[in-house]
């Protein structure tokens, strides 16, 4: 089978994170995988699939993923695959429009990525959504409410199916520490620093917690100045450091004390299950897209708590007993989202298509 995977770009983010762990994979069951950006700019990740030898097209550098000349760059490429495979919303909708203008009849397929979004709240755009979802031969959902909220919007249909987005958790596994003794904690927090992200939370928290914890963002993004006032405000500036984007995010997984992701909303972290399969306690808002990972193995806090979660990360932190027992569930769960489960899933799916 010969696939091509479209994004809108490789930089910071957990559909295009997820390139990097899947095509590989997918490559290694006996697809042949190739993947498109609407942006071709070099970033970690693409440098990272270059690699692993994964052949990469781009319709640009840089500009906006909705110029309409995209249109026209793409129709060269429908002929070329046995089944187009999209992810975000700029490539779900670009996508069937060229397939329209070029009459191909090429198997399409797109994965949903978030449970929600800002267009379905407009009654217009919803016209166009529906348009677009039924150009495709099937619509993968990441997660159990992504499937719920997208079959909420567009109607029920048996081209929309769950398959849960994974990652490869042996990259991050590790030992189970002990920290009776210890004296200081590392808090790491892995995501873009982006709308849907809730880092303020997490900074006031740190605010509560005595000086011998720190925290260090790891992401960068649009909300970098609006974080860094707020923990200058609070007086953290020598205990919340900004490290960036960064490709190693295991490491720095690994050498932290507690993992823990912020967020106002999410589809289903790829951060939380790597945050999990770092064998340290993961905390979580209590939102839909983490709620379904983190459930019944890590903690999770009420959204927007920063009260409660400090309270929580104190707690964790100073028994060692407990840290080890929420250390031991995170892992175990993580291992139930590996990404040689998923894309073994989606191999189905590709085969079941081309019948």
């Amino acid at each position: 089978m010969k696939i091509l995977h479209v994004i809108t770009s490789l930089r910071t983010g957990g559909a295009e994170h997820l390139m990097v762990d899947l095509l590989p994979r997918l490559r290694d069951l006996g697809c042949e995988v190739e993947l498109l950006v609407f942006d071709g700019s070099r970033t970690p990740f693409y440098e990272q699939l270059e690699a692993q030898n994964i052949p990469i097209h781009s319709l640009a550098v840089g500009g906006n993923v909705y110029d309409p000349r995209h249109l026209f760059r793409l129709r060269k490429y429908l002929n070329r695959y046995d089944i187009i495979h999209t992810h975000n919303t700029a490539c779900q909708l670009f996508v069937p429009l060229a397939k329209l203008l070029k009459c191909s009849k090429v198997t399409m397929v797109t994965t949903e990525h978030s449970a929600t979004n800002r267009r379905r709240g407009k009654w217009y755009l919803k016209l166009i959504d529906k348009w677009m979802y039924a150009r495709y031969n099937q619509i993968i959902c990441i997660a159990d409410k992504t499937y719920e909220n997208l079959v909420g919007y567009i109607g029920h249909s048996n081209r929309i199916s769950i398959i849960y987005n994974g990652v490869d958790v042996s990259r991050f596994w590790n030992p189970i520490k002990d920290v009776t003794g210890q004296k200081s904690f590392l808090v790491t927090m892995v995501a873009g620093l982006r709308e849907e992200k809730d880092q303020d939370t997490l900074i006031k928290a740190m605010a509560e917690l005595p000086d011998n914890y720190s925290l260090q963002l790891v992401g960068d993004g649009v909300r970098r100045s609006v974080l860094e006032r707020l923990s200058c405000d609070l007086g953290l500036e020598m205990r919340v450091h900004f490290l960036g984007v960064r490709t190693d995010v295991p490491d720095l997984l690994r050498k932290s004390d507690v993992n823990v992701l912020s967020s106002h909303w999410e589809g289903l972290s790829l951060s939380s299950i790597e945050g999990m399969a770092a064998g340290r306690p993961f905390f979580a808002s209590d939102v839909d897209g983490l709620r379904e990972v983190v459930k019944d193995a890590g903690i999770l806090f009420q959204h927007g708590d920063f009260h409660a979660l400090a309270v929580a990360v104190r707690r964790i932190c100073e028994s060692s007993h407990d840290y080890q027992e929420v250390a031991t569930r995170c892992q175990r769960k993580a291992g139930l989202f590996d990404i040689k489960i998923m894309a073994e899933k989606y191999n189905q799916l590709y085969k079941s298509l081309l019948k």
